[in-house]
């Protein structure tokens, strides 16, 4: 059975495939027989070594994947071999509020993640997937779209009528357009191209600002939204990108802070946090409850996650290189 691990020292060229022992599973356990993968940002920070340099080695990367179960241990009652499943990306955590103990569970940082030919994961720890999606689209849903979903759904009650800026294009960001418009919300996005402005009008989105072109962005925002600001925005930028989007949130608004792409060591005021009376939601996924909720209702629109490329999971360094190039629109994924 082939397993990737960052070997014995961070890097992309780290990432080695080595044979491991095939598994079983044991009580309460499932064995899945991967299919696909999806990256997100953090997996290329944890594989440079930039979102745990401490993290022990040799050391499996990823935490988004989609499989067939293969075979159930003693007392599963959730699963049955054949079952398409996707990993939640923290087994531990499947209703309520976010503890301690539940994000040690995350994979592919706190625990080993899913980049094999096979693993074995918690029975609590699956869910199924759409039946409309394909395998590499379905591997797209745990972290990027439940994000998105819990930002704007789950914490932001998102709703027509509602005004949400995106920052960027990737993942999170296309997600958060889909659910927003799935809402009735109106959409405004912020990107550094304007060939992916109009790739994401096309997908939507109601109006675009190019931050390369226009750094004072918040401003413009602001009018685009009717002169007193959005409702939501979905904050992948971080520190760096804080003080335009307090321009561009109305009075009372939410900012849901997801990433830190535009860099953590910015700084800002928080002034206008006080002055505008802004809520900042930071958004660490979901519960698996979500999860669920959040794939009843992709299912019921059938929505399909916005895919960029797909590598062979042979390929994972390059496919990493590609998001760190910045040049991806949507979703990056492996296959088998």
């Amino acid at each position: 059975m082939k397993a990737c691990v960052i070997q014995e020292r961070f890097g992309l060229d780290a990432l080695t495939w080595v044979e491991r022992p095939e598994s079983s599973p044991g009580p309460g356990t499932v064995l899945v027989q991967m299919r696909a993968w999806s990256l997100n940002y953090r997996d290329l920070l944890v594989v440079k070594g930039q979102y745990n340099p401490k993290l022990k080695l040799p050391f499996t990367p990823l935490s988004d994947g989609v499989g067939q179960v293969l075979a159930v241990g003693p007392g599963v009652t959730r699963w049955q071999v054949g079952d398409r499943v996707a990993a939640h990306f923290a087994p531990g955590w499947v209703d309520g509020e976010l503890t301690a103990a539940a994000a040690r569970t995350a994979l592919g940082e706190g625990q080993p993640g899913l980049l094999a030919e096979q693993v074995v994961l918690p029975e609590a720890g699956l869910v199924a997937v759409p039946s409309h999606l394909s395998d590499a689209e379905a591997a797209t849903l745990p972290c990027a779209a439940l994000t998105a979903w819990s930002a704007l759904v789950r914490h932001g009650q998102v709703k027509a009528g509602d005004q949400v800026l995106i920052q960027g294009t990737g993942g999170v960001a296309l997600f958060a357009l889909q659910f927003a418009k799935l809402h009735g919300a109106r959409v405004i996005a912020t990107s550094s191209s304007d060939e992916k402005l109009d790739r994401v009008r096309k997908l939507g989105a109601d109006a675009g600002v190019n931050y390369k072109t226009t750094p004072d962005w918040g401003d413009v925002v602001r009018k685009l939204a009717g002169g007193e600001g959005v409702d939501h925005i979905v904050e992948v930028g971080g520190a760096g990108t804080m003080a335009q989007s307090l321009r561009a949130i109305r009075f009372n608004g939410s900012i849901h802070l997801i990433g830190i792409l535009a860099g953590a060591a910015a700084q800002f005021s928080p002034l206008p946090v006080l002055m505008k009376n802004v809520r900042v939601q930071g958004i660490f996924v979901g519960p698996r409850s979500a999860f669920e909720q959040m794939n009843r209702a992709i299912a019921d629109h059938r929505l399909r996650p916005v895919l960029d490329r797909s590598f062979p999971a042979l390929e994972v360094a390059a496919a990493l290189a590609h998001m760190e190039s910045g040049q991806h629109f949507g979703k990056i994924v492996l296959q088998w």
